[in-house]
């Protein structure tokens, strides 16, 4: 069968994610027959170089043989048990391997199953153990505008971006949501570590004003994914550390798309060299396998929630496929490449391929900025450069880049305005090039007029 065939098929079944499927009467829909490391195949045997890691999951590319072989054999030994009352080798592995590797002090892991489950367990969970404490006014969050955490209701809820919030608000919590350190938006000649800092002010006054009723703050840190990749300092992540020490209120660190290297060091939060109360991990956990998410946090917070049942202090919230045994043998094979390979020091070289092969993109006519944190970079187009005056939404410049992307055999699925690179890490040189050249002339055909 061809494409057009399984497009027909699709077409008559399938409601697809993020998407307004009238777009499909005009915009092709790509049904993919298979993978191999950074490139995707469809029926009509035309390549695609996945720029975007298949929505930030993949890291060591597609069909991985190291990955494959450990998921097929586990599916010979275990594939699902109930994680309440039972257990598993794969997941009791994982955990110690987890807890070696992330920030001192994180000891106990939590599983879910998707990266907004994993932010709805911190959520739930900070505000538990200041319930468990006595602290019953502790009830809000407080989040950064242009954040975005997920859409479950509870991560919508501490996201701000409002094209996937607006419609739901009256289904959400409150929160208190304070001006994001974003360094798109800083003076001419300011750096971003200054910047950085003023923006902290606004923080520190919230938490000054509120901390009595906040169970805790939630931040992405470095970068803000889907609020147009939009980057910040490191400084923000030490400032906020000893603020939330300092008022009482938890730390709870989104580190779902910005995990495992995607920056340049294997978490974001060890550039500021912080520990969270919470962290929150996914996508590139499992190497873009299986669904698989997790929240680590300190002794201290598990012991507040150890007792006797009759005190109702258990936490009582679970996923049929929580900790599922396939999805953590990836994630163990995952780490295990970590582990074998110098994956952080060949990012370094990847990262620097990056920034070369889109350094003139900074003299574009429609280019405001050019910013990179490790593996993640990101061209943001404009309709005036000087001012930095974004081309209205109801335009679509992104969709046109997407469109001719896919003509020349990239996936490049902008963001709004914002046209970002973040490949598998076997991407090559070569094809970074290839990618850059298809994004230069893609800008240039969607701001042509």
């Amino acid at each position: 069968m061809n494409n057009q065939q399984w497009v027909k098929r699709d077409l008559s079944v399938l409601w697809h994610p993020c998407t307004q499927m009238k777009d499909h009467e005009n915009l092709p829909l790509i049904p993919i027959r298979r993978g191999k490391g950074v490139w995707l195949e469809d029926f009509n045997g035309k390549q695609y170089l996945d720029g975007i890691s298949s929505w930030w999951v993949n890291l060591f590319g597609h069909a991985n043989p190291r990955i494959s072989e450990k998921v097929k054999n586990q599916l010979d030994t275990l594939e699902h048990v109930i994680l309440a009352g039972f257990s598993h080798e794969p997941i009791i592995e994982l955990s110690e391997r987890l807890k070696a590797i992330t920030p001192e002090g994180l000891s106990r892991c939590f599983y879910a199953d998707i990266g907004s489950a994993a932010i709805e367990v911190a959520l739930k969970m900070s505000y538990q153990y200041w319930y468990n404490q006595g602290r019953t006014k502790k009830t809000r969050f407080i989040t950064l505008t242009n954040s975005y955490h997920g859409e479950t209701l509870g991560a919508l809820s501490v996201g701000n971006v409002a094209l996937y919030k607006e419609t739901y608000k009256p289904l959400l919590m409150e929160v208190i949501t304070v001006p994001s350190p974003d360094c798109f938006y800083r003076e001419t000649g300011e750096s971003e570590v200054v910047y950085t800092q003023r923006q902290f002010n606004h923080m520190e006054a919230a938490l000054g004003r509120h901390h009595e009723e906040v169970c805790a703050v939630i931040v992405e840190p470095l970068v803000q994914c889907a609020g147009n990749m939009r980057m910040y300092d490191p400084i923000y992540l030490s400032l906020l550390r000893e603020a939330c020490d300092r008022y009482g209120v938890h730390l709870i660190l989104d580190e779902i798309a910005v995990g495992f290297g995607r920056t340049g060091t294997l978490f974001a939060c060890n550039q500021a060299n912080i520990t969270p109360d919470f962290l929150c991990l996914s996508k590139g956990l499992t190497g873009g396998y299986l669904p698989l998410a997790v929240v680590l946090t300190h002794e201290y917070i598990y012991q507040s929630f150890y007792d006797d049942y009759g005190t109702l202090k258990a936490f009582l919230h679970s996923h049929s496929y929580t900790g599922n045994p396939l999805a953590c043998r990836a994630a163990l094979a995952t780490l295990d490449i970590f582990k074998e390979d110098p994956i952080l020091e060949n990012n370094q070289k990847l990262a620097k391929a990056m920034k070369t092969a889109t350094a003139h993109f900074v003299d574009h006519p429609h280019v405001a900025e050019v910013r990179q944190h490790g593996m993640i970079l990101a061209i943001e187009m404009v309709k005036d450069k000087t001012t930095k005056t974004p081309y209205p939404w109801q335009e679509r410049r992104g969709l046109r880049v997407y469109e001719y992307g896919l003509t020349q055999g990239a996936l490049l699925r902008p963001l709004g305005n914002v046209v970002y690179f973040m490949p598998p890490y076997v991407i090559t040189p070569e094809e970074i090039e290839q990618l850059a050249k298809i994004a230069w002339e893609g800008i240039n055909r969607a701001t042509c007029d």
